[in-house]
C-alpha cells in the first residue's frame, strides 16, 4: 500500500520557521505532482503547494507565496516544504498527498489518489 509519510511538524513562534518532510514508497510507478495541503479547524482542506516530479516546477498558494519553498529529492521519493516567517493563521494540519497523472491543475485536490496521515503545525502568537 502506498501512503506518504510526513514528518517535521511541530509548534514554533510567529516569524519562525519549520521544515516538512514527506516520503513515498512508489518504486513500482511513476509519480507527477507531489503536492501539500493543510486544513485549519473548522475550515475546509486548502492547497499550499506542489511540485512537478520530473521538473521540478513548483506551485504555491498565494498564502504561502515568497515564505514557503518547496523541493525534492528525486532519487529518495522525498518532497520538502520548508516554511519560514510563520504566521498563527498558517497553523493547521499539514497533509502531504501524491498525483500519479497530472491530468489537472496541481491545486486540484481530487486527483491526488494518496494522502499521508498529516502533521500539526502550529504557531503561536
Amino acid at each position: 500500500q502506498v501512503q506518504p509519510v510526513e514528518s517535521g511538524g511541530g509548534l514554533v513562534q510567529a516569524g519562525g520557521s519549520l521544515r516538512l518532510s514527506c516520503v513515498a514508497s512508489v518504486r513500482t510507478f511513476s509519480i507527477y505532482h507531489m503536492g501539500w495541503f493543510r486544513q485549519a479547524p473548522g475550515k475546509e482542506r486548502e492547497f499550499v503547494s506542489a511540485i512537478t516530479w520530473d521538473r521540478g516546477v513548483p506551485y504555491y498558494a498565494d498564502s504561502v507565496k515568497g515564505r514557503f519553498t518547496i523541493s525534492k529529492d528525486t532519487a529518495e521519493n522525498t518532497v520538502y516544504l520548508q516554511m519560514n516567517r510563520l504566521k498563527p493563521e498558517d497553523t493547521a494540519v499539514y497533509y502531504c498527498a501524491l498525483d500519479r497523472y497530472g491530468l489537472g491543475p496541481p491545486t486540484n485536490e481530487p486527483q491526488y489518489t494518496y494522502w499521508g496521515q498529516g502533521t500539526q503545525v502550529t504557531v503561536s502568537s
